[in-house]
């Protein structure tokens, strides 16, 4: 058994929810290479934006002072998960992507979204 090191969270680089969050990013600029062209200024352009607005929404939240900002910041990264999720199931639908590239991502959403959810729910219980 590996013991980690205890780090202290000091930028939101260091958040587990912006890293899986970032990793996620990139697998969609991948995936979205696959994309017709003519998809250029829609899906591609839209899931993209949707994604990348996931870690920015976690990296501008970390920097807020209030909790209640903290928070609100968040919940607006989880909005931008589901977009993707649902620009996903598009993709897929449509025949632009195949099953296996569908689940991976699919997969690494759910997983940037309990981690999100983790951030907010640490957040609220040190409110209380």
């Amino acid at each position: 058994m590996q013991i980690k090191e205890y780090r202290p969270i000091k930028s939101f680089t260091d958040l587990n929810a912006w890293k899986e969050g970032h990793l996620l990013v990139l697998k969609i600029y991948k995936m979205t290479k696959l994309l017709p062209s003519d998809e250029k200024f829609g899906l591609t352009n839209q899931i993209q934006r949707a994604a990348v607005s996931i870690t920015s929404n976690i990296a501008e939240g970390f920097s807020r002072n209030s909790n209640k900002e903290k928070i609100q910041f968040y919940y607006t990264a989880l909005g931008s998960l589901t977009e993707v999720q649902n620009q996903l199931l598009i993709s897929k639908d449509l025949g632009y992507i195949n099953l296996a590239l569908f689940k991976e991502i699919s997969f690494q959403t759910v997983v940037v979204s309990k981690l999100i959810n983790g951030l907010i729910k640490s957040i609220k219980k040190h409110n209380t």
